[in-house]
């Protein structure tokens, strides 16, 4: 083997490395919530996985200071909910969900995504 073989050998093994780490190697944080939580909506949503508890009134504030198309609405399927987020302006959702599991958000695009984490 040449060196520029072994070079390019180990730049695709980095390469991959990199492309392993960034789909499948980040850890989702998971912000638990009590009453209610603020979400920050630039380049996704922050937080993007929440905990709330299940029967209980939670309030969603989300307040978008991207002024990406695609974040201009919040989806949460599940609940049917889909709500206009204007720039710079909080919108509070409230929602009492009845029974455990994940529920998916999104964007109106589907390119950024969250969870509602119930139990």
């Amino acid at each position: 083997m040449t060196l520029d073989q072994i070079l390019i050998m180990i730049s695709g093994l980095g390469l991959m490395g990199l492309i392993y780490w960034f789909f499948f190697g980040k850890n989702d944080e998971i912000v638990a919530v009590e009453d209610s939580v603020d979400i920050l909506v630039d380049g996704g949503y922050k937080p993007e996985n929440i905990k709330i508890a299940k029967g209980k009134t939670t309030r969603l504030v989300f307040k978008r200071t991207d002024p990406n198309n695609c974040l201009e609405e919040i989806y949460i399927p599940d609940f049917k909910i889909k709500k206009y987020l204007p720039l710079n302006q909080k919108v509070e959702i409230d929602l009492a969900p009845g029974k455990a599991g994940v529920y998916q958000t999104h964007c109106g695009m589907g390119m950024f995504h969250g969870k509602i984490i119930v139990n």
